[in-house]
């Protein structure tokens, strides 16, 4: 199991952005995914996707990581961020925006 606990440590720390979902951002395979990848692409925030039903190892290992049940899970310089509702929650509020300004990650037209 510590194989993919350092495959998902790699990817959390290699990427500014990092969104460990089902499917991928082109293709989601869940709504919430879905929901998540259209608040990014919005805000035009340059993002890797992880799909996790490549591997049920990673599956697993992204919940026992975050110690958080359900995916997406959103990633922002290393740290956890969280999954669909709070993802939601902070666009709707703005603050989702002004977290990522504030962790230096512009939209990629503002470059």
């Amino acid at each position: 199991m510590s194989g993919i606990n350092e495959f998902i440590d790699n990817e959390v720390k290699s990427s500014d952005v990092v969104l460990f979902m089902k499917g991928t951002p082109g293709f989601p395979q869940c709504g919430f995914s879905g929901q998540v990848v259209q608040i990014l692409d919005y805000l035009d925030v340059e993002y890797k996707g992880v799909n996790v039903l490549t591997s049920d190892d990673l599956r697993q290992g992204i919940k026992d990581y975050s110690n958080w049940p359900t995916i997406p899970q959103l990633y922002v310089k290393g740290e956890f961020v969280g999954g669909c509702d709070i993802i939601r929650e902070m666009f709707q509020a703005g603050e989702l925006q002004a977290f990522l300004n504030e962790k230096g990650v512009a939209a990629k037209g503002a470059a």
